[in-house]
């Protein structure tokens, strides 16, 4: 496999966001969810208007992974008044991290929280945080192998379903 480049995105890859978004959210949480709650949710969150909002945040930054120059995941991370919830202002969420389900086990998500540390370790704050479904064991196997510890939860509403995310932490040295 040809080394995984990751380049900040812009503006310019709003359709590239949107495609990797609906897809990658499907892929992992359509089986377990009805087809409603997750047409639902892809409306509110990766609609034209939201993602471009959330592209021109001057508090978020979204990064790009390519493989063979086709995008094949990304990162999203928020920082102050972007995060979803404020627990620390000194802190960066790591909002999203998906990659598409063909490129699981090839390094990417690894190669995408990597950079989320880089930009916090270079942004000086004190911890790296996210929310990750409580039923997602994958993700919260690969976060806790990464030093993340649960510390919170809190309520993910998907359509009419009430679900908890484990809200987990990366203290930085």
């Amino acid at each position: 496999m040809n080394p995984i480049e990751i380049q900040q995105a812009t503006l310019n890859d709003l359709e590239i966001l949107q495609e990797l978004s609906i897809q990658t959210f499907t892929e992992t949480f359509a089986a377990v969810n009805t087809p409603e709650n997750i047409a639902d949710y892809i409306k509110d969150s990766f609609n034209t208007q939201q993602v471009t909002t959330e592209l021109n945040n001057t508090n978020s930054t979204f990064y790009l992974a390519y493989s063979n120059a086709v995008a094949v995941g990304y990162l999203k991370i928020n920082f102050g008044d972007a995060q979803t919830e404020t627990h620390d202002k000194n802190a960066l969420e790591v909002h999203r991290i998906y990659v598409l389900q063909t490129f699981h086990g090839k390094n990417i998500g690894q190669l995408l929280l990597n950079q989320a540390k880089k930009v916090a370790e270079n942004n000086g704050v004190a911890s790296v945080w996210l929310g990750v479904w409580e039923e997602n064991y994958r993700a919260l196997r690969f976060y806790a192998k990464n030093g993340f510890v649960v510390f919170d939860k809190h309520v993910f509403t998907l359509g009419n379903d009430k679900q908890t995310d484990l809200l987990m932490q990366l203290r930085l040295p």
